[in-house]
């Protein structure tokens, strides 16, 4: 069961194409989202299940990288990427439902703790809300950062 559990969802003015285009974007992922120091591929080329990177971040005036891999697509409308850090499985989904006016991206994220001890459920719940606070603020950017740059590249 998952213990951090948040989705944002921001409308891009530019066709899921697009948008697809600048979220699958490795290669200039830095560029794109602000939030982004670096990004190191690890394996595969493209974007396919499998791909492998190591990403940086500043977080809250520190540098944090973790290690990221593609494990669904399902081109241009859904994206599973995992992570595992400091004891934790991370999960961010992304989805994309073209409408009228462009593109509704919705992006879920979940975070569960590999320990089942009392102490680890206690830090979750008592940490939580702030982690969750500073999580949805970082998806809303990095969202905000996509629909920019794909709304740029359709010429809105």
């Amino acid at each position: 069961m998952a213990e951090l559990s948040i989705s944002v969802t921001r409308h891009v003015k530019a066709p899921a194409e697009t948008v697809w285009q600048v979220l699958t974007d490795l290669d200039n992922a830095a560029e794109t989202l602000s939030g982004v120091i670096r990004i190191e591929r690890l394996a595969g080329e493209g974007y396919a299940v499998g791909t492998k990177w190591r990403e940086t971040r500043k977080m809250m005036g520190k540098e944090a990288t973790e290690d990221m891999w593609v494990t669904e697509v399902d081109a241009p409308t859904r994206t599973v990427v995992k992570a595992n850090s400091h004891g934790m499985n991370y999960t961010s989904g992304f989805t994309l439902k073209p409408d009228a006016a462009g593109t509704i991206l919705e992006m879920h994220f979940s975070g569960e703790s590999e320990s089942t001890s009392r102490i680890s459920k206690i830090f979750t719940a008592v940490f939580g809300r702030l982690g969750a606070r500073v999580t949805r603020k970082f998806m809303a950017k990095d969202l905000e950062d996509i629909a920019a740059r794909a709304e740029r590249l359709a010429g809105e």
